[in-house]
């Protein structure tokens, strides 16, 4: 049985962003992308995630960017991709909830 984990919202978008490998800057920006700018990570609040889920197994380190040996890559493991697909569910069944308990009510 596996354990569950509930991501947070910045530990939802590290997993997405890094279905590709990326290194940490590159997760910045693409985090900030594809939410329209609503969530922007400091580099201390990355980092300190990518070692809660490095040490999880969600994440790995892959190796170092090309152009520049400082920049580490990472990208989300197999057992990552498991829990980001859970998470959706679960996002998913919480948005069906609410939708119907608001519609029902007549206030959507």
């Amino acid at each position: 049985m596996r354990k569950e984990i509930t991501l947070t919202e910045q530990m939802f978008y590290i997993l997405l962003a890094l279905c590709e490998p990326l290194h940490g800057y590159g997760v910045m920006q693409k985090i900030s992308a594809i939410t329209n700018g609503r969530i922007k990570l400091g580099a201390g609040t990355l980092y300190g995630a990518f070692n809660n889920l490095q040490k999880s197994g969600l994440i790995n380190y892959v190796g170092v960017d090309a152009e520049n040996a400082r920049r580490k890559i990472y990208e989300t493991t197999e057992s990552g991709k498991v829990i980001l697909f859970d998470e959706l569910n679960r996002l998913e069944q919480n948005v069906k909830n609410a939708k119907e308990i608001l519609y029902a009510e007549g206030k959507g």
